[in-house]
């Protein structure tokens, strides 16, 4: 006997649910894959509907059930990218302080590195974001990011008196974001990574005045 009979709620379960439930995350994350290969490939403003739902195998109908159209999927696409990135970002950083580090700065410049390896390692999304073609306000969601990350930033670094010090935050936050775009933005994928430890080197030189210098 099947237990297509819910008792407790006196109605019947579809047993398809599940598979319906799999279907539909299936095909966002079709969605999402070919969404960001067209946006890499030709840019958002270039980009066609069409061929995103062509390359996902699916239909126009299903991007409309999962998403609010291009930009929704771009933007979808940044969030993941950035929760990716805060993931990598916490991981560095909670392996340093669990190895006993407890330097602000040291702590700072282990979550940066993790940031920019992410960077390096997913390139074509860094690049895609960076670049300037999104869709209409991104550039205010890129700055919001950024405001919250030198929040985050202002966490690890305290004066004296338990304030935050907010001309070390502006730096360190300014120099990453100049960092992020050079990074993204080179085609050369070896230069970029030099690029990226010379930068880790200079920032791991500048002074926390919150700490006594060790």
């Amino acid at each position: 006997m099947s237990s297509d009979i819910d008792v407790s709620s006196g109605g019947v379960t579809q047993n398809g649910g599940a598979r319906t439930s799999d279907r539909g995350a299936a095909t966002r994350g079709a969605l999402l894959s070919a969404a960001r290969d067209v946006f890499c490939d030709a840019g958002f403003a270039q980009a066609a509907v069409t061929d995103i739902v062509a390359k996902a195998g699916a239909s126009v109908g299903s991007l409309y059930h999962h998403f609010n159209g291009k930009a929704d999927l771009y933007l979808t696409l940044f969030e993941d990218f950035q929760g990716r990135q805060q993931e990598r970002t916490r991981e560095a950083i909670n392996a340093v302080r669990d190895a006993g580090e407890t330097d602000p700065m040291r702590q700072f410049i282990a979550g940066a590195g993790a940031y920019l390896s992410g960077c390096l390692d997913e390139r074509d999304a860094a690049r895609l974001f960076i670049s300037g073609d999104g869709p209409p306000g991104f550039d205010r969601v890129m700055r919001q990011r950024l405001n919250k990350w030198a929040r985050r930033n202002a966490a690890l670094f305290h004066t004296a008196d338990g304030g935050v010090d907010e001309a070390l935050v502006t730096v360190l936050t300014g120099a990453m974001a100049g960092a992020v775009s050079e990074i993204s933005l080179l085609d050369d994928e070896d230069a970029a990574r030099r690029l990226a430890d010379q930068v880790m080197v200079i920032v791991a030189t500048i002074r926390n005045p919150g700490t006594e210098q060790r």
